[in-house]
């Protein structure tokens, strides 16, 4: 195989919105960068893998944006935000502030891949608390939760950080979160395994909670 033929991985969604969806513009410009032969694989954190050839790497990120595709990259990284499917409404949900949130921290390489989910309301549907980083908007303020392990026999949910938080404060603590995480964490180690480590509330004097 030259270089020509080497291909590269894109984690692929159609963006923050009401819940993971995909319309026919976006179907199309990833089909016709999918052989017959191949296969797409939908992640847990609503993204899709997809496989081009590295030489086509501008031109296909340059189409799926042009047809509202969000593109990540693969790997140890911050995935795109989870969410739920913002019944009441963007407003009243408050997706101007999930999409503000993954616009921020998405894709942001850290020790092992960290999974955040946001969810509009009290009934969590986002399963923010089944994720390594959870955001749940209670009336006008957004509660932050950290740690939560959706599998395996140590399965968990989340533990409460920060509650009632405004929008500003909720970004700039997630994103100190994640500066507490990359400076402190063993190589490839999970996050709900850093908080076991480091402790709690050590992570809590370290961004000043």
């Amino acid at each position: 195989m030259n270089n020509q033929d080497k291909t590269i991985k894109l984690a692929v969604n159609g963006g923050i919105g009401f819940g993971a969806k995909l319309n026919a513009k976006q179907l199309f410009a990833l089909a016709k960068y999918i052989k017959e032969d191949s296969e797409i694989e939908l992640t847990t954190f609503q993204q899709l893998y997809i496989e081009v050839l590295e030489s086509q790497g501008s031109t296909v990120k340059e189409e799926f944006e042009n047809v509202g595709l969000s593109i990540y990259p693969v790997g140890p990284y911050v995935k795109s935000l989870r969410t739920c499917g913002f019944c009441k409404g963007a407003e009243e949900e408050g997706m101007p502030v999930a999409i503000e949130l993954n616009k921020r921290i998405a894709g942001i390489e850290v020790p092992w891949p960290l999974r955040p989910a946001y969810t509009g309301c009290p009934n969590a549907c986002g399963e923010p608390l089944v994720n390594d980083i959870g955001v749940i908007k209670r009336n006008e303020g957004y509660d932050l939760y950290i740690g939560g392990k959706a599998s395996g026999e140590n399965a968990r949910t989340a533990f409460k950080f920060k509650e009632g938080l405004t929008p500003d404060e909720l970004f700039e603590t997630v994103e100190k979160l994640l500066e507490v995480y990359k400076s402190n964490a063993k190589k490839r180690e999970a996050f709900w395994k850093f908080i076991n480590r480091f402790g709690f509330e050590n992570i809590q004097n370290a961004v000043g909670a």
